[in-house]
């Protein structure tokens, strides 16, 4: 992957973490509900006043008409000319009010008179309002006229119109009237703007409001989150201030608790713990003078076993072999607390990795069963004490388990230095694998009494971590492979207290001195 996609990949995911927020959802609910009620509103108001309107302007109109058509009519004579029949449009068109009039009549189909013939003529009229006017009703009681005023609202080349049309009774002619509502359409525009831009005001006020609210509600979930952020870090004496008597009181309120009942069962741990160290350290020590004064004795008995009663000799060795496997678990567990407590320091040197690796090898005499590939020239800062437990315990482990040949390989990989102890045996199962590292850890649990005390790995890991590498565990193409990386570069020192050192550590290295 390129660095453009790496950069673009991380832009997206904290675009899409920022619009994940609660505070951008709740901005986004409350911008959604206002948006909802305000046009909800606004239609609502502006269809009821948009027919308020369009009805009051087509009534006020209609009515007109019909009263000035009732005033002019009468005074049109019976067989009306062409003429007589345009100054009647002209007569009712002028009442007042602004709208113009065709009249036709049945005795002269053929003349329509318009008080505006240029833009108004009988072709302007819907067919079927023409047809609804010309159609008589039967006459009742609820209805005494066979012929009433209809009207339609009509666009004419892109001009709102409401046109009405009536006969007059009996044989009178017929009269249409063409009134535009321009007029009425911009005040309807113009209250449609008014109710947008209400619309916008109401929905930046609603983010607002959001903004406010999500202020005061996630305030306190910040707090909370920073709170609970510190106490994962270990400061367990982490509180919060609780105001209020609300659910986030109620949470601030749980939130102690919790982390009260979390700081007293620490210290109770760390307490168990530290008395669990002491005792081990303190049995540690207690056991080193009996256990000095015991191989000496059983470097003896080793020596005279030969010349020992043949009956007696098996319990001799048993006796030797016994004492130094005590021997070799008190040093171990010494180390151990030693780690534990955090005084293990470290007394670092620039050596030759392979120097040190073949020391390892000729001062336990496995010229024979180890095959090196360790170029001369790799220095690295570390403490030969350590790094030769290190390669001790990875390569006894490797012909204890795996048999020989074991290949110790070393390699330079940048400013770390890399050593690989494979062997030749069957390999690491995989179920154990993520335990090799495991304090007394053993694959075999039926070999309780096995020669190792499974401290060894765990020792030799504790080691590399304190120089700053690791140590991984992996099956190979024949046998296990154990990788121990170093960094070449001392690693940082101590803290004030690492230097210090606690009780346990002090008194071990008197007694180790």
């Amino acid at each position: 992957m390129t660095d453009h996609q790496t950069t673009a990949r991380r832009f997206s995911t904290g675009r899409w973490r920022r619009l994940r927020s609660l505070r951008v959802r709740l901005i986004a609910v409350f911008a959604a509900v206002a948006l909802l009620a305000a046009v909800s509103a606004s239609g609502i108001a502006y269809w009821l006043n948009r027919d308020a309107v369009l009805k009051r302007a087509q009534d006020t109109a209609l009515n007109d008409f019909r009263v000035s058509l009732t005033r002019n009519v009468s005074e049109l004579p019976l067989n009306a000319s062409c003429p007589e029949l345009a100054s009647l449009a002209s007569s009712v068109a002028s009442s007042g009010l602004t709208y113009d009039v065709v009249v036709v009549d049945p005795a002269h189909p053929e003349c329509a008179a318009s008080s505006d013939p240029a833009h108004f003529t009988l072709a302007d009229v819907p067919t079927a309002l023409q047809s609804t006017v010309a159609k008589p009703r039967e006459v009742s009681e609820s209805n005494p006229y066979p012929y009433h005023l209809y009207w339609q609202r009509q666009n004419l080349e892109g001009r709102p119109f409401v046109i009405g049309g009536t006969k007059v009774v009996p044989n009178g002619p017929t009269a249409y009237m063409f009134k535009s509502l321009e007029n009425e359409r911009a005040d309807l525009n113009t209250l449609g703007w008014s109710l947008a831009i209400a619309t916008l005001l109401a929905l930046i006020g609603s983010a607002l409001l959001a903004q406010a609210a999500s202020a005061t509600v996630l305030r306190p979930v910040k707090r909370l989150g920073d709170a609970a952020r510190r106490l994962g870090e270990g400061h367990l004496d982490t509180r919060l201030e609780v105001e209020g008597s609300d659910e986030l009181a109620d949470l601030a309120r749980t939130f102690n608790r919790a982390a009260e009942s979390l700081h007293e069962q620490v210290e109770e741990l760390s307490a168990r713990e530290a008395q669990s160290r002491r005792f081990v350290a303190d049995m540690s020590h207690e056991l080193r003078t009996p256990l000095t004064a015991m191989t000496a004795v059983t470097d003896i008995l080793e020596d005279e076993a030969e010349s020992l009663d043949p009956m007696i000799e098996p319990a001799v060795r048993l006796v030797v072999s016994e004492t130094r496997r005590l021997s070799d678990l008190v040093e171990n567990l010494m180390e151990v607390t030693r780690f534990d407590a955090g005084t293990a320091k470290l007394v670092a040197d620039e050596v030759d990795v392979a120097d040190l690796i073949m020391s390892c090898i000729d001062g336990r005499a496995w010229y024979d069963a180890v095959e090196v590939d360790a170029p001369r020239g790799i220095l690295a800062v570390v403490d030969p004490r350590r790094l030769d437990v290190v390669f001790a315990n990875l390569i006894g482990n490797a012909l204890k388990h795996g048999g020989s040949p074991v290949r110790v390989k070393v390699r330079q990989d940048g400013e770390s230095v890399v050593v690989e102890v494979s062997d030749s045996g069957p390999g690491i199962p995989e179920d154990v694998l993520p335990h090799v590292f495991d304090r007394f850890y053993k694959a075999d649990r039926g070999r309780a009494r096995s020669e190792g005390s499974g401290l060894g790995l765990s020792i030799a890991m504790a080691n590399a971590q304190i120089h700053g590498g690791t140590i991984t565990a992996a099956n190979g193409e024949v046998g296990a492979v154990f990788t121990l990386t170093l960094p070449l570069a001392p690693p940082p020192p101590p803290s004030a207290g690492e230097a210090e050192g606690g009780p346990v550590g002090d008194a071990e290295d008197k007694d180790a001195t």
